[in-house]
């Protein structure tokens, strides 16, 4: 057993000078930017429920739809053109058309909301122009900071805050082919489940 260690000993001995004679002066660690962080992993999206208008009975009744991104107001009006669900079939209906494509959702600097459609979709109805006000009306949008001044004798500025939106105050603009409507958020009911 002592004559194995022996050999085992003498190439490791051997290694070792091999390498501390191979001429590599010895360095302090080199910087080379920023620590390795591991793998990027998102914050899974919290899901919001946005209230989409259709008719029930004739009214405007608000249906809860799940979005993951509120923001996104072309897919938010999408889901509103895609009409009820198959369970909401028997108590809902709408005036909007089915569309091929998602509209394109914008808000202007007026705080209005601009809707163009698709091609070759004709002027909407006065309940179809509610429905879309009302979705609209709700969608969560952040119009900037909003200044804050309380301080009057020269002292900083307070943190900006944002400035809330009236829901009763949106409004609409709807773009067809030729064609061009707006409606007024005015008349919406409040969006409880039905």
């Amino acid at each position: 057993m002592k004559g194995s260690r022996v050999p085992a000993l003498l190439v490791g001995l051997t290694a070792a000078l091999t390498l501390a004679a191979c001429g590599v002066p010895p360095s302090d660690a080199i910087q080379v930017g920023a620590p390795a962080s591991g793998l990027f992993s998102p914050e899974p999206s919290v899901a919001t429920v946005i209230p989409v208008y259709f008719l029930r009975n004739g009214a405007l009744t608000p249906y809860p739809r799940k979005v993951g991104d509120p923001g996104d107001f072309g897919s938010v009006v999408g889901l509103l053109f895609a009409g009820p669900a198959r369970s909401e079939a028997a108590t809902a209906t709408t005036e909007l058309p089915r569309l091929a494509a998602t509209p394109n959702v914008t808000l202007g600097s007026d705080n209005a909301f601009s809707v163009q459609l698709p091609e070759d979709v004709p002027p909407l109805s006065h309940r179809a122009m509610l429905q879309l006000a009302c979705t609209v009306a709700h969608l969560p949008y952040d119009p900037g900071p909003v200044s804050t001044d309380a301080n009057r004798d020269g002292a900083s500025a307070a943190p900006s805050v944002r400035a809330p939106r009236s829901v009763a105050h949106t409004s609409i603009h709807v773009l067809g082919s030729g064609w061009a409507m707006t409606q007024s958020s005015g008349s919406c009911p409040d969006p409880v489940q039905p």
